[in-house]
């Protein structure tokens, strides 16, 4: 890992864990788990609020207020909120996409979940991911949240990640291995 993702990484990490530990002490994890995942979407959906987060042209004080009025509009919690005004007040909003991770990591891990991370070359159907989320919940002792993207470079098969653990049966992998192979037989 680069010095400067890791950096940011440990940012994120930091923050998400003080306000993890601010809305279990107040018993608002539900809260937060509702909050955090309508921030990832917007994060994810608009162009401009990322731009918003990463742009060295807007002063502190601008990034305070544009985060401060879409949480607002958000209706986000107070704990979250105010981090996010914190973040931008310090420079440091451009570390929120990871600090929403971090926070889902840390509420799937007391809500005993894991999240599974699956790129796959087509759609999976409702009995095919049913399947796989069992397979993996036996695996893992733990219950499985997929979180699937299509990936047509895959040509087909899947690929699983699951924390460090990365489980790789798509065709692209296996033609790859062929060619390596080939190439050593030369």
């Amino acid at each position: 890992m680069s010095e400067p993702a890791s950096i940011s990484t440990g940012i994120a990490a930091r923050y998400a864990q003080a306000v993890f530990d601010l809305c279990r002490e107040s018993g608002d994890l539900k809260t937060l788990a509702a909050d955090v995942a309508a921030l990832d979407e917007a994060i994810k959906g608009s162009p401009d609020l990322r731009d918003v987060m990463t742009s060295p042209i807007l002063s502190r004080e601008e990034q305070g207020n544009a985060i401060g009025a879409v949480a607002a509009k958000m209706g986000l919690g107070d704990v979250l909120a105010n981090t996010l005004k914190l973040m931008a007040s310090k420079r440091r909003l451009f570390v929120a996409p990871q600090m929403v991770r971090a926070l889902q990591e840390m509420l799937a891990e007391d809500a005993g979940e894991v999240t599974a991370e699956v790129r796959a070359a087509k759609a999976l159907t409702k009995t095919q991911s049913d399947k796989l989320a069992k397979a993996l919940k036996a695996s893992t002792g733990k219950d499985v949240n997929l979180d699937v993207t299509i990936d047509d470079h895959l040509i087909g098969g899947l690929v699983v990640k699951i924390g460090s653990q990365m489980i790789d049966t798509s065709v692209r992998a296996k033609l790859n291995a062929l060619q390596n192979t080939m190439k050593e037989v030369r």
